[in-house]
């Protein structure tokens, strides 16, 4: 027998295909060991704030699952408790922050929420940022003193961006894959009847995961990403931030990019194909020139918004430029972003038994494993494997590792052999 009666799921971050089939699977296979289980609506929102003098709602706040309420959830589209960015902590920059009362106070806010519930574990679904606050959740606990009551924290690992640590792939990302795909197989059709180009940025904003994906199962013709930004594709550049400091970063070297470009193109153009789709990932943003990035939005800290910046439209623009000079003739150049339409598309059926099986995970690891602080992952067969937070998040920055494709593996390999022969 189970000393965990009822185990609250939350779902935090961006959204990604298969989240219900992880949800259902984890209430699901909780149900049959005769767990309660709850899911809290809209991630941490409703936590964040809590007040003990305004207790939480069913049905407002929270919801009760049943087995009745799982019927054919598993592979429906969206995410059947909502999501939200709400991170209660944010403010916790290390392990002397958790001896902070005032910068722990979000996190013991969720905490009262949950044990105001009757919350006995914790199942946290979503991105690199969700782990890092499942980590500090549990690390709070481990602050209080021994008489306060514990609950077991487990975390489930979504990105369509696949750039997680300690986990081969990610549900959602090849549902996401292929809609971006079926894009990009559109967009050339487009492109071949009016013999144009596309520049399509997909999202990806420390990893190209997701770019590299959709352009191999589109049919692309040349695809980049942040790992590209190497040998004479890169430079640094000095600039002057908005407190007067000055800070050199690394930048894309803009002439090689385009002449790499250019060359596709042209040998392209030598097999009678005056068409094409070029991917590249939105984080390529962060490494435009500052020049290029006159006007565009951001933050109150100075750092810029990505998903603002538009970098398929800015690529486009000069490499339109690069080809008139290269070649003396123009070639209509469309740059165009991709990506929020995938993020809730019905779900492959890889997506919907990777998903199961991870969700599963938190049945296994809380009940079966009595497990406290691990991560599941799924490999190979759909074997699973329970990763403790210590081999995922930095100890002393408590960030989690993000997961670049290997410039020399395989996969990276295989869609530079896809790509037209430069000369």
């Amino acid at each position: 027998m189970s000393s965990i009666k009822r185990v609250a799921i939350l779902f935090s971050g961006g959204p990604a295909p298969a989240a219900n089939a992880v949800i259902s699977s984890a209430a699901f296979s909780l149900l049959q060991a005769g767990v309660e289980v709850i899911g809290i609506k809209h991630g941490y929102s409703h936590l964040i704030d809590f007040d003990p003098a305004k207790p939480l709602v069913e049905g407002k706040h929270y919801l009760r699952f049943t087995l009745e309420s799982l019927e054919f959830m598993r592979t429906e589209p969206g995410i059947r408790i909502g999501t939200a960015r709400a991170n209660p902590g944010k403010v916790v920059k290390g392990p002397a922050d958790l001896k902070d009362a005032e910068k722990t106070a979000p996190l013991g806010r969720c905490y009262q929420a949950l044990k105001s519930l009757g919350v006995d574990a914790l199942v946290s679904i979503g991105g690199d940022d969700t782990l890092k606050t499942a980590n500090k959740m549990k690390l709070y606990q481990e602050t209080l003193p021994p008489s306060e009551k514990r609950m077991p924290v487990i975390h489930l690992p979504k990105t369509i961006d696949n750039d997680y640590s300690g986990i081969d792939f990610t549900f959602g990302y090849f549902s996401s894959a292929e809609v971006l795909a079926n894009e990009i197989r559109n967009l050339n059709r487009d492109a071949a009847a009016g013999q144009a180009y596309f520049v399509a940025e997909a999202m990806g904003r420390s990893a190209g995961w997701l770019a590299y994906g959709a352009a191999i199962a589109g049919d692309a013709c040349m695809v980049l990403s942040v790992e590209d930004v190497v040998g004479d594709m890169e430079t640094t550049e000095t600039v002057e931030n908005r407190d007067g400091t000055r800070e050199t970063r690394k930048i894309m070297q803009m002439d090689a990019v385009l002449a790499k470009m250019v060359s596709m193109m042209i040998a392209r153009e030598k097999l009678g194909r005056n068409y094409g789709v070029l991917v590249i990932a939105e984080g390529l943003a962060e490494f435009l020139p500052e020049s290029y990035l006159q006007g565009i939005p951001r933050d109150e800290f100075g750092h810029l918004a990505v998903a603002n910046a538009d970098v398929g439209k800015i690529v486009a623009k000069h490499l339109a430029a690069a080809y008139k000079k290269a070649t003396g003739k123009t070639r209509k150049i469309n740059g165009l972003q991709m990506g929020y339409e995938s993020r809730c598309c019905v779900p492959t059926a890889f997506d919907v038994m990777l998903g199961s099986q991870i969700g599963i995970g938190a049945y296994r690891a809380l009940i079966e494993e009595k497990l406290n602080g691990v991560m599941i992952s799924v490999g190979g067969q759909f074997d699973m494997s329970f990763v403790p937070f210590e081999q995922l998040v930095d100890p002393v920055t408590l960030v989690t590792r993000v997961r670049f494709i290997d410039r020399k593996s395989d996969f990276h390999r295989m869609a530079r052999l896809l790509e037209q022969k430069i000369d």
